[in-house]
């Protein structure tokens, strides 16, 4: 069997991971192992700060639509159900920027559920 050489191949993939480690401290910027364990690390938090952003943002969109029912007397429970029960079929971001932006707009929905 032929000897393969993986220098150049091998230097690359030290390179681009090095390259995704710069700015990290010590000797993970700069040992190969340590910044390929520093970046893969990195790489998982990324994903799962994904996901936590958007169950961030839907609970966000919750409080914003609870603060502006609390004005009407209405629970939020109680307006979802409304609104399905209406078919009035909105979500929970247009409804927090409705709620937030237009009361008037708002008002006339929450009245629409509550028939």
């Amino acid at each position: 069997m032929t000897r393969v050489k993986s220098s150049r191949v091998k230097h690359n993939r030290h390179k681009k991971i090095l390259k995704s480690a710069k700015g990290y401290r010590g000797g993970r910027h700069r040992l190969v192992r340590t910044a390929k364990e520093a970046v893969m690390h990195a790489g998982a938090y990324a994903f799962h700060g994904r996901k936590l952003r958007k169950r961030d943002k839907k609970s966000e969109w919750l409080i914003k639509i609870n603060a502006a029912l609390k004005e009407h007397n209405v629970s939020y429970s109680r307006f979802i159900n409304g609104l399905k029960n209406n078919q009035i079929i909105l979500n929970s971001k247009i409804l927090a920027k409705i709620a937030q932006d237009d009361k008037q707009t708002f008002s006339s929905i929450v009245k629409e559920s509550n028939k």
